[in-house]
């Protein structure tokens, strides 16, 4: 089966219109980072600010270019985590959420 849309544009449709999977995919991707699959999160986080905020509003808050931006999220990046922490809380305020780690058994 061939697809007929672009899966960025199907997702940025998507996360304009729905709260929750942005959201979800903010949440996913920090996950991902915390559980040491720096790649599949680092993946997540650029699907979601194209599909939201865009690099250049990013840049704007964070004081970094938005190539810089693009290469830490990029396959070959490799983020300091001070960069990359600092990133999600501006992604956070963007969003109007408030992340939080818990332990779990």
């Amino acid at each position: 089966m061939v697809l007929t849309r672009d899966f960025r544009e199907t997702v940025r449709e998507r996360a304009q219109r729905d709260p929750a999977f942005r959201q979800a995919m903010l949440e996913e991707s920090v996950e991902c980072l915390l559980a040491g699959d720096l790649e599949v999160g680092k993946s997540i986080l650029r699907d979601y600010v194209n599909a939201t905020v865009g690099f250049e509003s990013l840049a704007k808050r964070s004081g970094k270019s938005p190539k810089s931006l693009m290469r830490m999220l990029g396959p070959d990046g490799n983020p300091q985590a001070r960069n990359l922490f600092k990133l999600i809380g501006h992604l956070q305020q963007c969003e109007g959420v408030h992340l939080q780690v818990r332990a779990v058994g």
